[in-house]
């Protein structure tokens, strides 16, 4: 990852994807985290740079968004949409994936409802995340939880996209965190609740069931084909 020496110092890569690279550093003397966006050499270049341009935008705008509503979520410091680069202060703390999985069981539940909020308050500013999972989520020291890699989220158009956030939750607890998968979704739901209301988290949880047995229905039908 190559950062201008007038936009900060690069000390540690964290995490290089088919989309961003992500970096820990410094910027003005704090502790910041740097994502740029990857370039895709398939693409046109005038095209890639386009693309790169717009998705940095929108997601700095949603960024501040959610913050400006009260979402707990890594405040901007720098955006430079040309180079696809957004400066975001560092979260001191665990990823919660892996803090779950040393944490006594009433530590585990106040973190899971403290992201169910979190969720919820971004959920009604209109936002979908995208990619709602405990790897996006920091428990902080404070014993908080912050939302973070809104790379793919978009404004919501309806109830299906808030329910995909939710529904992608679940996998990820019943893969990641299996044996307290249940408890644990209890905890995060209950947060949820307290934000966006009962009427409203019930409309959620009918359309991810209906989304999880559509999901039923096509490994049925390829496991029929494969037979």
């Amino acid at each position: 990852m190559t950062v201008s020496t007038c936009v900060g110092r690069v000390s540690k890569v964290i995490y290089l994807g088919a989309e961003a690279l992500i970096a820990e550093g410094e910027f003005l003397g704090r502790s910041v985290v740097f994502k740029q966006r990857v370039s895709k050499p398939y693409r046109v270049p005038e095209l890639d740079r386009a693309i790169i341009s717009r998705r940095t935008i929108s997601e700095a705008r949603i960024l501040t968004l959610l913050e400006e509503v009260g979402v707990r979520v890594p405040k901007i410091v720098f955006v430079d949409p040309l180079v696809g680069l957004i400066v975001m202060e560092k979260i001191e703390g665990l990823v919660l994936r892996d803090a779950l999985k040393d944490l006594d069981w009433e530590v585990a539940c106040r973190a899971m409802v403290s992201a169910g909020r979190e969720v919820g308050k971004m959920h009604r500013a209109g936002i979908a995340h995208g990619d709602v999972t405990t790897s996006n989520m920091i428990l902080a020291r404070d014993g908080d939880v912050y939302i973070v890699d809104l790379g793919l989220a978009k404004h919501v158009e309806d109830v299906e996209d808030v329910a995909v956030d939710i529904h992608l939750l679940i996998r990820v607890l019943e893969s990641s965190h299996y044996s307290a998968r249940e408890e644990l979704f209890k905890c995060f739901i209950s947060g949820y609740r307290e934000v966006v209301g009962e009427e409203f988290t019930r409309e959620v949880i009918n359309k991810v069931s209906e989304i999880r047995l559509r999901g039923r229905y096509v490994e049925e039908r390829k496991v029929r084909k494969t037979n």
